[in-house]
């Protein structure tokens, strides 16, 4: 400890300090602790405390080494440092502490906070800088033997940590007096971990943010960094990798994390593993030997940090071209994970937590059991390891409230038969901080996901393409021969037949997840919401005495109560002018105008049933009125004011409906002086807000829950709530005009008066410039090369200063109260883009790892992966060059997405992405009538279970079926008569019907003789007349065409009878 001068100061916000000293003792805490520790001792003196008179913490000297001991823990969380070589005894009435003057001095402010909490004395025996202690140690031994008398006490018992072994002069001789001094000596080590192990709110925040620096350290740095020296096939050595990360947590910084690094530390040296060499015990070392990546090699990270002095830990393991063993075992181990972190509850044994993970084991791999650590884990506190709450089978503990727990389960030491000698030989690891919580757990290590799909990595695809491709040699045979050889030598299976086989699982797990879901009722979610008020709900005058007087007995509009008063049998009649329909108006040739009201009334087509119909079923309403009048002007008026307010009415109450339909969302809660708003500046909004101004840009804000977009008008103004976003996307400017966000959401807003699920907010980042000058300018023109230049410049400025906003939103996102939104911008990966028509016009559609987005043209389209339950994609033939992507959602209720002309170009790689995202495609050569297919589904769910799922779309299955039969190449032909018997055969049809399709047959050899090649005029003009009978004339009636096609088709059934017989060859 730094020297420090006699004397104390206590400051006004409850922290204490020696004068001069760096060290502040927080009282507020002290109190509140020592106030803990004691209620606990008298609670639990029995069965925890030994039974202890007194307890005595020694605390060995500073030391290089991470060691974490009960006495040290002590210190930090009662006093908030540690104090070395100092030993404090308690008592019931006095707390006696033997340390030097520079420790004393610090302690001096404490009495008081005792004194006030307890009600016991501190007192200091200050050591000098050259004595032994040990006449204050007698001091002390007095003190304890005179307390236990005045408690009536014959014999005295001390409470000590056992564990602990004395280190240095002061505690040999503290451990020599007590064994001298004839106490009874209990552990009293399980009093502090149950002292320890249910966390103060304080505790849980530091732990939060350790568990953040640790998460932080391995997504961003210890991930990053793995990638790039496998990718770029880097030696790098297991120490190394280990001095880079500590460097990292160390500064926290460097991940952009916002904590001071003079509170961080590690919690031990980072573990890296690879090579077949494990180790899964907390003691385990990095090695000096180099990071293994070869294909079915495995590497595991282990990474803790502490953050004013409380501890939390990760663990992932790292699957590199994994061998299905591994795959399997990864995926179990995930399981076994997760069910003992669901277990640990409040009121459950610890032991059940680990039970949990056996049952996993023992029902998915039972093979696996006996490599299934004996642990899942420890309680995690100042301790990294908190002894009493051990997760394994013989610990009975109770979890409680508070408590959190690193829950690290494994497989050590695993056989991969087919892998090379390093790789033969594997284990795997996971480890999580869990905060324990009333009415659920906190996985605050969830920001780096342990997913399958996520810590997966396959390198070695590009090689396996590569392989395959020679160099063009002269002779091109001879090349195509080796490289068939090769493959057949070395049993390679081709990249398509890899995804067939894909595709054939995916379509088994896709009918049994289909037919799980429809036997279930299916997740139909139609909107049963109606609008918020009927035309019913308007009027115009609640009585007849606010009705204007009448002027004169013609037309009038009220703009005020939105009426329209009609003269009718002398009197003023009014309507509300949502009641009208329609208003025209017309002239005659004696110039008399006319105008022409009609109503909404119940019945009329395409009119929405309105509650009058039921209120008042027998009344008569008026579905029409017209007026004549000689002012041609006046009409006029009457008839734009009445079509103007009507769309005025309308307009609103369309508006008030759509935001009756919205679902209420959570206030926005501005960031304060605490957190400053994360802000982007100069953006236009889509859709836009609506009025006749001219349109300003406006500023996006990053506050406490969620975005806020404003302008500088009052009124133009959009709240995004983080918990509303579904998707978040960012895509920089490339071969587009602009740079954007875009955020889809769960549920509708209003921007302005526009209901919408998707906000956008972009810059454009060149201006569009069109030249009027009429010539063409040089390429090397000076002038325009420097435009170009500005254009880039500001181009990648707009770039970076969005990617700046989106790097801060997402560590925003990453802290722990938003873990549940799992929020993080997208961006849209170009080089799996294809052009398409979603809606009207040709667009570029681009993928993202969640969604397919188009999000430059309106209307956008994002469609997310999840939802999709299969793709069909249809026109898929020889020869064509375009075809169409339907997409079949999940809900069976939700209209099909119909993406057309896609060029053929696309296919593979829309095929790839499909398969490596595990959606099942089909492939089709028309366009099927989805509406009728959905229909059918869901109204006989059973029957399409029975019938195989969607193996109806199978293209492969049916060919394979049908390979026998003639129909199947002789294609689609179009016939008016329907054939009376399956014994037609084709070659009479043919006769009948023209088609322009070659036959290879040697029936259509003999049609295409050479007697029927050149026809004469007369010959011609007879097929055409007897065309035009058989096809009847088009004044014909119904009945006439109809008999003439039934004596057609039984003159072709009679030629059918001659046709089957063998023909004699022609002579040629």
């Amino acid at each position: 400890m730094a020297d420090h001068r006699n004397g104390s100061t206590q400051a006004a916000n409850g922290k204490a300090s020696a004068a001069g000293s760096a060290y502040t003792i927080d009282l507020n805490t002290f109190q509140t602790r020592l106030k803990t520790f004691y209620k606990h001792w008298d609670e639990s003196r029995t069965d925890l405390w030994g039974s202890s008179d007194a307890i005595a913490v020694a605390c060995p000297p500073p030391s290089d080494d991470l060691r974490y001991l009960k006495s040290t823990a002590l210190f930090l969380w009662l006093l908030g440092f540690e104090f070395p070589e100092t030993i404090m005894v308690f008592t019931k009435a006095q707390i006696h502490i033997l340390c030097s003057q520079k420790k004393a001095s610090i302690l001096e402010s404490v009495k008081k906070s005792a004194k006030e909490s307890v009600g016991v004395e501190i007192v200091l025996h200050v050591k000098p800088k050259n004595d032994d202690g040990t006449s204050f140690m007698d001091a002390i031994i007095r003190a304890i033997r005179v307390q236990s008398k005045s408690d009536g006490h014959d014999s005295s018992t001390v409470g000590h940590i056992a564990r602990e072994e004395p280190e240095g002069k002061l505690l040999d001789a503290w451990a020599e007096k007590l064994k001298n001094s004839k106490f009874n000596l209990s552990d009293v080590a399980n009093g502090f971990s149950a002292l320890f192990a249910a966390k103060s709110n304080e505790e849980i925040t530091s732990i939060k943010r350790a568990a953040y620096l640790t998460t932080s350290v391995m997504k961003n740095f210890v991930v990053t960094k793995l990638e790039n020296v496998i990718d770029e096939e880097k030696k790098i050595l297991h120490s190394t990798l280990m001095e880079e990360t500590e460097k990292v947590i160390l500064e926290p910084s460097k991940v952009n994390c916002k904590l001071k690094a003079d509170n961080v530390d590690i919690c031990y040296p980072p573990i890296f593993q690879s090579g077949g060499k494990f180790d899964l015990k907390p003691s385990a070392v990095s090695n000096d030997e180099p990071l293994y990546y070869d294909s079915a090699s495995v590497i595991i990270c282990a990474v803790g940090a502490r953050y004013k002095s409380y501890c939390s830990n990760i663990a992932r393991t790292f699957l590199i071209d994994a061998d299905p063993i591994q795959s399997k075992a990864y995926e179990v181990l995930l399981k076994a994970h997760e069910a003992v972190i669901g277990s640990l509850k409040p009121g459950n044994k610890l032991s059940a937590a680990y039970q949990a993970a056996v049952s996993v084991v023992e029902k998915d791999a039972p093979d696996m059991l006996s490599c299934l650590t004996k642990s899942a884990g420890t309680g995690i506190g100042i301790e990294f390891r908190e002894s009493g709450l051990n997760i394994n089978a013989k610990n009975e503990q109770i979890v409680k409230e508070g408590m959190v727990f690193n829950v690290s389960l494994g497989f050590q030491n695993l056989q991969c038969e087919n892998s090379k000698a390093k790789n033969k030989v594997f284990s795997l690891l996971l480890a999580d901080t869990i905060i324990i919580n009333k009415d659920k757990m906190e996985v605050v290590t969830s920001m780096s996901s342990k997913a399958l799909k996520d810590v997966a990595y396959s390198f070695n695809e590009d090689e396996e393409e590569e392989k395959p491709k020679s160099k063009v040699d002269h002779s091109g045979a001879e090349s195509l021969m080796s490289k068939t050889t090769l493959r057949s030598d070395n049993h390679e299976i081709s990249k398509e037949e890899l995804r067939r086989q894909h595709q054939a699982e995916l379509a088994r797990q896709k009918n049994e997840e289909t037919a799980r879901r429809l036997a279930g009722g299916g997740n139909e979610t139609g909107d049963s919401r109606s609008s918020s008020r009927s035309s019913a709900e308007l009027v115009a005058y609640k009585n007849i005495n606010d009705l204007p007087p009448p002027r004169e007995m013609m037309i009038q509009i009220d703009q005020k109560n939105e009426a329209v008063l009609l003269p009718i049998n002398g009197s003023m009649v009014p309507f509300h002018v949502a009641f009208i329909r329609t208003v025209s108006s017309q002239q005659d040739t004696n110039r008399n105008c006319y105008v022409r009201i009609m109503f909404n009334v119940p019945g009329t087509p395409f009119s929405p049933h309105d509650s009058h119909s039921m209120k008042f079923q027998g009344s008569i309403y008026l579905k029409e009125a017209s007026f004549r009048s000689k002012d041609s002007r006046h009409i006029s008026e009457v008839v734009q004011s009445i079509k103007a307010l009507r769309r005025q009415v309308v307009a609103r109450e369309s508006e008030r409906a759509e935001r009756a339909t919205l679902v209420t969302q959570e206030k926005l809660q501005l960031a304060n002086n605490r957190f400053k708003p994360i802000r982007l500046p100069d953006l236009w909004i889509r859709p836009a807000f609506g009025g006749r101004g001219r349109k300003i840009p406006g500023t996006l804000e990053a506050h406490v829950n969620g975005f806020r977009y404003s302008t500088t008008r009052s009124d133009e103004r959009v709240d995004v709530m983080f918990a509303n976003i579904k998707h978040a996307f960012f895509q920089p400017a490339e071969n587009e005009m602009i740079t954007l966000l875009h955020f889809h959401l769960h549920n509708h807003i209003m921007v302005g008066n526009k209901k919408t699920k998707d906000v956008q907010f972009y810059v454009e980042v060149m201006d569009m410039v069109q030249n009027v000058g009429g010539g063409k300018r040089s390429a090397y023109d000076p002038d325009e090369l420097e435009e170009e230049q500005r254009e880039r410049e500001r181009k990648n400025k707009i770039n970076v200063e969005f990617q700046s906003f989106v790097n801060r939103v997402n560590d925003l996102w990453g802290q722990p109260q938003f873990n549940g939104l799992d929020l993080e911008f997208d961006q849209p990966l170009r080089e799996l883009g294809f052009p398409g028509v979603p809606h009207k016009s040709s667009v570029f559609i681009v993928p993202t790892s969640a969604c397919l987005v188009e999000l430059i043209e309106t209307p956008f389209l994002v469609v997310t992966l999840s939802e999709i339950e299969i793709v069909n994609l249809e026109r898929v033939g020889l020869g064509q060059k375009n075809f169409d992507m339907t997409i079949v959602f999940k809900d069976f209720k939700r209209d099909v997405l119909r993406i057309d002309s896609i060029p053929s170009t696309s296919l593979d790689g829309i095929k790839e992405w499909l398969d490596t995202t595990d959606i099942k495609y089909y492939e089709s050569r028309l366009n099927l009538n989805w509406r009728q297919i959905l229909k059918t589904i869901t109204d006989e769910p059973q029957s399409f279970i029975d019938g195989g799922g969607w193996e109806f779309l199978n293209l492969e299955a049916t060919d394979s079926e049908s390979d026998n039969s003639e129909e199947s190449d002789q294609g689609y032909e179009p016939s008016d008569v329907e054939p009376e018997s399956d014994s037609e055969e084709e070659d009479s049809e043919t006769d009948l019907v023209p088609s322009d399709e070659d036959d290879d047959t040697e029936e259509d050899d003999d049609d295409d003789s050479e007697e029927e090649k050149g026809k004469t005029w007369e010959e011609l003009e007879k097929e055409a007349s007897n065309a035009d009978r058989e096809k009847g004339n088009e004044s014909d009636s119904e009945e006439d065409r109809k008999r003439r096609k039934a004596k057609a088709a039984f003159g072709k059934s009679r030629g059918n009878l001659s046709s089957s017989m063998p023909k004699r060859p022609k002579l040629r």
